[in-house]
């Protein structure tokens, strides 16, 4: 019997979209499964292979959709560069070209949406006990799940050994210890250590966001940054060349936990 729903999960690029497509799939079958991916043009190119292997290997219909900008031109066309308290590009280049997209294709009466969140941050799809209301409750009437803050409840490593045990290599950046598969390693909401591995693991990377930075300060012609510096309990803007000048003369001075974090479908 055909399903009455169209399935729809935000696949991220990230293994934890993945664990949440299977569980969709094997409840629903791939038929009634549509992978959603929104691309902000500055993806890891190996988010892509893992991106077309991994729906291949699930049997689901993959979809691809951009604005067509990158975050950086995003905040030069806005005059606002996104940092740790405000994301244009994830709402821009994510958020909102995925709920055009299902306007334009379904109604809240014909599909459910999936996300990959898990059972570590529930509170983010749920609410919190605050009266912070979370996705679930944002997105009505569209009717969002989160298969994976329900039992088993996974970790990354079981994510990682599930993704291998099906024949599929995790995506690199992984690896590589980044604690996220989406752009390239780079996000604005991200902290010292994330930016510390950037710049190890992809120098001319860091050096291109270092440059983009630079330009629209001087644009803007204000002390701005997507870090801040909070030695000697004053804060203050940190731009990244400043950060870079840390990590080559005194990186003993670098929050090695301090990674921050990035919820692009989760965080409006």
């Amino acid at each position: 019997m055909p399903d009455e729903f169209t399935h729809i999960v935000m696949y991220s690029g990230g293994i934890g979209s993945w664990a949440a497509a299977r569980r969709v799939i094997e409840k629903h079958g791939a038929d009634n499964v549509k992978l959603l991916f929104t691309d902000t043009r500055i993806e890891d190119q190996d988010l892509y292979r893992f991106l077309r292997e991994s729906a291949a290997s699930l049997g689901a219909e993959l979809i691809e959709i951009a604005d067509g900008r990158t975050p950086w031109e995003l905040f030069f066309s806005i005059g606002y560069m996104g940092n740790t308290r405000a994301d244009p590009c994830s709402k821009v280049l994510k958020r909102d070209i995925a709920d055009r997209w299902l306007k334009e294709h379904y109604t809240p009466e014909n599909c459910i949406v999936y996300v990959g969140i898990d059972w570590s941050e529930q509170h983010r799809f749920l609410g919190n006990d605050k009266g912070k209301a979370g996705l679930q409750k944002r997105k009505l009437p569209w009717k969002y799940e989160a298969p994976l803050i329900e039992a088993p409840y996974l970790t990354k490593e079981d994510i990682i050994e599930a993704l291998e045990q099906s024949g599929i290599a995790p995506p690199r950046l992984y690896k590589m210890g980044f604690p996220h598969n989406n752009c390239g390693g780079f996000c604005i909401k991200t902290g010292h250590a994330q930016f510390e591995l950037l710049y190890r693991a992809f120098p001319d990377r860091f050096k291109h966001h270092e440059k983009m930075e630079q330009r629209f300060r001087e644009m803007k012609g204000r002390d701005l940054a997507i870090l801040r510096d909070r030695r000697g309990g004053v804060t203050k803007p940190f731009p990244l060349s400043k950060l870079r000048e840390r990590i080559e003369k005194q990186p003993d001075l670098i929050d090695k936990f301090d990674f921050g974090g990035c919820g692009c479908f989760i965080d409006d």
